[in-house]
């Protein structure tokens, strides 16, 4: 008899739902994990993150005396303070999923999980004592690490990870290699604390994955608060410059060059699967990533992979999702969630938030579709928050009138979004998700306001 029914790989978002999910449909189950519960989410990716931005708006809108009037000159943000409020907050979430653990009665195995069969996982600890440990099924949700670039000198920029391990003063100057979500949040995060940050994009735009006017919205915002944005910029090399380190880049066929007392390489993130499986054994990839079917199965019998491991879209709650449906596939339960409704969120300011597919996505994809839009200059929340331009889109079947995608540029836009998500995943027409009444005053309101433009060109 094995040891355990399922064994998962990595306590992160996908990993540590996926086990939960599975010990209350009766299984037994342990979990590996090297480092902190919770994985890069709670601890250097997502929720740390969004610490770090929740203590920039309170110093920003402290020194600037934001909508009162009074301006407290002298105040400096105390990075210390600021990064260790981040640690407490993951220590808390990590704590409480060990808690979850031992409520559910799952084993958390503390080490490095080797795959050496399709029924074993060996766990070595940090001493190097080894033990081998027999189940029925593997999980893997070990997730994603930063990407590094063959650029020459970018061993001197900082990633993510290095970059959360905090700091104890505040960077005079900080140079952003890319433009995605990673490197706005940051730059947000900076800005508000009153540094020069530079961001370097390699494509046309801002967020180059979203819709266009996003980025080009973006863009305009950021400049208006301080924030240099070269976009077209292809990085050359980073080099030490002094007591700075310089970016080589070319732009419109233009060598340039900026410097910073720091460099961001926010260029994306990489599956993590190196050294997972023992000499002779290995699955089948998707290029980087591990290759799994439609119920999250790899080449290899009763191994499963999930979340960033193996997933295109890289979003921890879309590793969570994947690993609980798995988890009820393997146990015959029914799977609730709608896996291909995908909301998407930005904590820039204002935040973006969307689902679905963009007016350029739905056309490329030759669907015909109609969008209704309400840039929100009237609306009283938005006024008073005065974030900048703000704007909600939403994209139908031309035909069916269903609801097909959404784009919130807008405060809360990350808590709204899951009201649109519903809508998308219920098959919602644009007609019938305007019927809701929305309060007032409220930034949701501007739902409403772009809903009947969808509605009026639909006809």
């Amino acid at each position: 008899m094995a040891d355990y029914q399922l064994i998962v790989i990595g306590a992160g978002p996908g990993g540590y739902e996926a086990a939960l999910r599975a010990a209350k449909l009766g299984k037994k189950v342990a979990v590996v994990e090297r480092r902190e519960a919770g994985g890069t989410c709670l601890n250097r990716g997502c929720v740390p993150t969004k610490t770090l931005l929740h203590s920039s708006a309170i110093y920003r809108d402290a020194k600037n005396g934001t909508h009162c009037g009074i301006h407290a000159d002298g105040i400096r943000a105390d990075m210390e303070e600021i990064f260790a409020y981040k640690r407490e907050i993951s220590q808390k979430l990590s704590s409480g999923i060990e808690s979850l653990f031992k409520s559910a009665k799952i084993d958390l195995l503390r080490g490095t999980a080797l795959i050496t069969g399709s029924g074993s996982v060996r766990v070595t600890d940090t001493e190097g004592q080894s033990a081998d440990h027999t189940c029925d099924d593997i999980l893997i949700a070990t997730g994603s690490v930063p990407s590094r670039p063959p650029i020459s000198g970018l061993e001197l920029a900082m990633t993510s990870d290095e970059l959360l391990e905090g700091c104890d003063h505040l960077y005079r100057s900080v140079v952003i290699i890319g433009g995605g979500v990673i490197g706005i949040e940051f730059a947000t995060f900076y800005a508000d604390l009153g540094c020069a940050v530079t961001v370097i994009e390699g494509m046309d735009r801002l967020l180059p994955n979203m819709d266009r006017e996003l980025g080009q919205n973006l863009a305009l915002i950021l400049k208006k608060q301080g924030v240099q944005v070269f976009t077209n910029a292809m990085v050359q090399g980073v080099e030490q410059a002094g007591e700075d380190i310089a970016v080589r880049f070319t732009c419109k066929e233009k060598e340039e060059s900026v410097a910073g007392e720091a460099v961001l390489c926010a260029i994306g993130r990489r599956p993590c699967c190196d050294g997972l499986f023992t000499d002779g054994l290995a699955v089948e990839m998707n290029g980087r990533s591990i290759a799994v079917n439609e119920n999250f199965e790899t080449s290899l019998p009763h191994i499963y992979a999930i979340g960033d491991v193996s997933s295109k879209i890289q979003l921890a709650h879309v590793a969570t999702a994947q690993g609980i449906a798995c988890v009820e596939r393997l146990c015959g339960a029914e799977n609730r969630t709608d896996l291909s409704v995908v909301p998407s969120c930005i904590y820039c300011r204002p935040e973006i938030a969307v689902v679905g597919l963009t007016e350029a996505e739905a056309k490329e994809a030759g669907i015909p579709v109609k969008v209704g839009k309400h840039v929100m200059f009237d609306n009283a929340k938005t006024l008073i928050a005065d974030p900048g331009r703000c704007f909600m889109k939403f994209v139908a079947h031309a035909e069916t009138h269903e609801l097909v995608g959404a784009q919130l540029m807008c405060e809360h836009a990350s808590d709204m979004i899951g009201g649109v998500s519903q809508a998308l995943a219920n098959h919602l027409t644009a007609e019938r998700f305007c019927r809701a009444m929305r309060p007032h005053p409220s930034f949701e309101e501007a739902m409403t306001a772009a809903l009947e433009d969808l509605v009026q060109k639909l006809g």
